[in-house]
């Protein structure tokens, strides 16, 4: 696939995922929530299922999540369904389960290290460590160092999270 696409489909999926959650968790909005949510669970669906580093990215998010019971409401419910679905009747990429597993670890590491952190430091390197996911990014750094996937996943992931960052100060910006 071709990485101009694929970077058009993370930053899509980052800016979607944020403007969803902030949607819902700030303005108690759950129609414009799921509605965001669906564009994030397509541009994720796509990419995954066409670029093997996306579809670790995207699963290994998406269970990290739901094993930090991350997956709170009836619009993280709805994309969840799009997304799977989309990707059953696609298919995905064959992937190692090692490096699935990988993944996974990072992605709830910086779920609940962002969640609770604060609550047992006052160190803010350690905060903002975790208030920016910083684990996952090492993790899919190392990866890409060791081979487990192209080095063009790491940066189809920093484009993904920048565009999530972004849309936290676009809706900041807009209260």
């Amino acid at each position: 696939m071709n990485y101009l696409f694929l970077g058009i489909l993370f930053i899509l999926a980052g800016f979607f995922m944020k403007l969803s959650d902030d949607a819902y968790d700030e303005n108690d909005d759950l129609l414009l929530a799921t509605v965001l949510g669906i564009f994030c669970s397509l541009a994720c669906a796509i990419a995954a299922v066409s670029y093997t580093g996306a579809a670790y990215i995207f699963f290994g998010i998406l269970i990290g999540n739901l094993l930090a019971f991350k997956v709170d409401g009836i619009h993280h419910i709805i994309t969840l369904m799009i997304f799977v679905l989309f990707c059953l009747i696609c298919g995905i990429p064959e992937i190692s389960i090692v490096v699935l597993l990988i993944v996974i670890l990072g992605a709830l590491t910086d779920e609940v290290g962002h969640e609770l952190i604060a609550n047992y430091t006052e160190n803010n390197f350690i905060i903002l460590f975790f208030e920016y996911r910083f684990v996952m990014k090492i993790v899919i750094f190392t990866l890409a160092l060791c081979g487990a996937f192209s080095f063009w996943t790491f940066i189809l992931f920093i484009l993904f999270e920048l565009s999530y960052v972004t849309a936290g100060v676009i809706f900041k910006k807009e209260d």
